[in-house]
């Protein structure tokens, strides 16, 4: 008898781990493709309701000041509610938002546009601390999967818009609240999760967690991480808005500017899935950080100094590989430099925060540079300089170190 209960629990255990690992995945298939399938769109949207250019810009720029703020709000709600209740309500946001974003009217385009945008921050947050509380031996495969799938339906987003905005005839209301399907199915599979925070004691509530020592503010690590996060960020946000108008002033037809963009992000998913798997291996991940920043620097020399066709399509590829290294690892640093799962949460919070303000200024300062000097060969300058700033950051981030003290380990913040 108690062995048929011990292996019906074991069963329950193995259910349960698979459910969790499904939700998982299923949310990180909507922490993009809201946000990615607007830019092709922006033209018929602009057209339809008669919004400016700099109006319409708004559209990319409102979900990452949405980040920004509330990846400082996400960690207090995943104490306030439990993790896994706060990731469901940030995924009944998102829901929310796809669909009033859809409806023709523009004070609620953006309306929804800044739900969408609050939504998925709260996931990205607390997203780590869930795998670091519930796979702590298995962070490297939990981030691969999750950053994986996310590249992956971010470049769907965008390469399903116009095709179903126009191929299938939904138009750009239908084709943008399409993925509200994809968020409620999110909504079913994450839904078991929301009793994790009331186990252990029945129906009690867990006990809060106690205070951290010190402030994750003033940790050099916790910085380091954040500078990592933040000017990773950066470069991919400014790469994805102008990258295709770059390429045009090399020559390049804009059409096939658009297919590298593709290409781009593309290029770097089965990296994005890799480098978790590596970085969770290494003790120090400094060798994928000195890598990363080298195809990054190839890949920005190439357009600088050799600019033919084949050169131009390497070194493309060269920074979208780099560039989905650079997200999975500064994801990964996010659970491989906390002791726990509620440190986890706050330095997510904190270099998510401070990284989605710094993605949100790049495409605006960067086309600024081009409307003062008339070409685009300062802001590969710039993006060089960017690249030896995430080299500096990276390498101390990659150090075995934990951005606060636990009296349960020997790493400390130092």
């Amino acid at each position: 008898m108690t062995s048929q209960l011990s292996h019906s629990h074991e069963q329950q255990q193995k259910k349960g781990y698979f459910m969790l690992i499904a939700g998982i995945i299923v949310i990180a298939f909507n922490l993009r493709p809201a946000i990615t399938a607007v830019g092709p769109l922006v033209p018929i949207i602009r057209e339809s309701t008669g919004m400016s250019n700099s109006t319409a810009g708004l559209l990319t720029t409102i979900p990452l000041l949405s980040f920004a703020v509330f990846s400082l709000l996400a960690p207090k709600m995943g104490l306030r509610f439990g993790n896994h209740v706060a990731v469901f309500i940030a995924l009944l946001i998102l829901t929310a938002g796809t669909l009033v974003r859809s409806l023709p009217i523009t004070a609620l385009i953006f309306t929804g546009t800044a739900l969408i945008g609050s939504g998925i921050a709260i996931c990205n947050v607390l997203l780590p601390g869930i795998i670091k509380y519930s796979f702590p031996k298995k962070v490297g495969i939990m981030t691969s999967l999750y950053t994986a799938m996310m590249g992956l339906f971010a470049s769907i987003g965008s390469g399903l818009s116009i095709p179903l905005a126009e191929n299938v005839g939904l138009g750009w209301q239908m084709t943008l609240g399409v993925w509200a399907i994809l968020s409620f199915v999110a909504l079913l599979v994450w839904f078991p999760q929301i009793n994790k925070d009331r186990k252990r004691k029945g129906e009690q509530p867990v006990k809060k967690a106690p205070r951290p020592s010190g402030s994750i503010w003033s940790s050099p690590i916790a910085w380091q991480v954040t500078l990592f996060m933040g000017f990773q960020s950066f470069l991919f946000y400014t790469l994805i808005t102008w990258i295709p108008d770059v390429l045009q002033e090399l020559g390049v037809d804009l059409s096939l500017g658009g297919w590298m963009l593709f290409l781009l992000q593309i290029i770097g998913i089965p990296f994005s899935f890799m480098t978790p798997l590596l970085a969770d291996k290494l003790k120090n991940q400094a060798p994928i950080v000195i890598g990363i920043c080298t195809l990054y620097m190839l890949g920005i020399f190439g357009l600088l100094f050799i600019q033919n066709l084949p050169v131009i399509i390497i070194s493309v590829l060269l920074m979208g590989i780099s560039q989905g290294a650079a997200i999975s690892l500064s994801l990964t640093f996010l659970s491989l430099r906390a002791a726990n799962a509620q440190h986890a949460a706050m330095l997510s919070g904190m270099a998510q925060s401070f990284g989605y303000l710094l993605a949100a200024t790049g495409p605006f300062l960067m086309g600024l540079l081009y409307d003062i000097f008339h070409t685009w060969r300062p802001y590969l300058f710039v993006l060089i300089a960017v690249v030896l700033i995430i080299l500096t950051a990276g390498l101390k981030a990659s150090r075995d170190r934990y951005v606060l003290p636990d009296p349960t380990h020997q790493k400390s913040s130092s």
